[in-house]
């Protein structure tokens, strides 16, 4: 189904690509240490950045915290309206709500009108945890769609449709599922995430399935991988995964190396590492491919612009999935640099 653009702070969702959040979990009341994190984000990739507003100290900060950033800034808001009228007028670019604690239809109107006066976005974010009374009787999933379009249906009323939505779980199946019932039923950019994934390598890999699978599926406009963690690595993940799916908005060179056995000819991971640093500034789409014997060398790394295929004391370079000459082991890189060097100058 087509979907609405919406514009928060001139990131545009809706429009087939895919935005990188975060959160800042700074004090917000902190200004100068809160900015730090959102330049930290930004020089990360991060597209837009979200702060929480649990009281009239935070949404007052916003202000400044707002004039000052060099992203997009959402307004995070529970159990109280009137922090998001605050943060409004503090010049947020978007406001989330959780519809499960957020107050009434009346609260909601009252926000849907003042919003839009203002050109502000909203986005509805249903969490399975915190899920209104009268839907926890359903299936989970379903549960979080009819929450979400409950409250839709409301802004709909108010003629307000600058309108996000995320429906996110702990558990990655009734994220999937809640996600995918979402997509069939409304035409609203969808925000994608695990929530509360948890600490680094397993919060990384809920979030590369759950998001993974459904970007895949083509679903999803907007990204946030929750780690308990330096937010920062919640954008660098955010950026794996959304180059493993094919949805990386810009030209990047991409490793390609095998995972070693008896036959490994070179120190692949060392050299892969290197080969990885000194791309790190490429801005074209390169893959480089780190290949530990003549085994899985060219054959199965076709798809690779460049790439060496590892021997006992030579190896083969390799360059649109032909050979083209053979080096010495200890000159590996050197020639690598090389023809990356040639391949960016074209």
């Amino acid at each position: 189904m087509a979907k609405r653009i919406v514009n928060v702070g001139g990131i545009k969702m809706g429009d087939g690509s895919v935005s990188i959040q975060s959160m800042t979990n700074t004090k917000t009341e902190d200004i100068d240490g809160t900015l730090s994190q959102i330049c930290a984000l930004a020089k990360a990739g991060c597209h837009i950045v979200r702060c929480s507003v649990p009281d009239e100290k935070s949404a007052i900060a916003l202000k400044e915290i707002v004039e000052n950033s060099p992203v997009p800034i959402i307004a995070d808001i529970h159990f109280s309206h009137k922090l998001a009228i605050m943060s409004a007028d503090a010049g947020v670019s978007k406001i989330r709500i959780n519809p499960g604690n957020i107050g009434g239809a009346d609260k909601a109107k009252y926000l849907a009108d003042y919003l839009k006066e203002r050109g502000i976005a909203l986005r509805i974010g249903v969490n399975g945890g915190s899920l209104d009374e009268r839907h926890k009787s359903k299936p989970l999933a379903v549960a979080m769609k009819d929450s979400a379009l409950e409250y839709v249906s409301v802004l709909e009323k108010c003629n307000f449709y600058d309108t996000v939505i995320s429906a996110k779980s702990s558990d990655v199946k009734v994220m999937i599922n809640a996600y995918r019932l979402l997509d069939k039923a409304c035409y609203y950019p969808l925000h994608l995430g695990v929530t509360e994934a948890g600490l680094y390598h397993t919060g990384i890999v809920k979030s590369s399935i759950g998001i993974g699978s459904l970007l895949c599926d083509g679903i999803g406009d907007t990204v946030r991988v929750s780690l308990s963690d330096d937010p920062v690595k919640e954008v660098e993940a955010a950026k794996d995964i959304l180059k493993a799916c094919g949805k990386y908005g810009e030209p990047y060179c991409e490793i390609i190396a095998c995972p070693t056995c008896a036959r490994t000819n070179i120190e692949v991971k060392s050299l892969a590492e290197q080969v990885e640093k000194m791309c790190e500034d490429v801005r074209k789409p390169l893959k480089v491919a780190v290949m530990g014997c003549v085994v899985n060398g060219i054959g199965e790394s076709q798809g690779a612009n460049l790439g060496v295929a590892g021997g006992k004391d030579k190896s083969a370079i390799f360059v649109d999935g032909s050979y083209v000459e053979t080096v010495d082991n200890k000159d590996i890189l050197t020639t690598l640099k090389k023809y990356i060097t040639e391949y960016e100058s074209k």
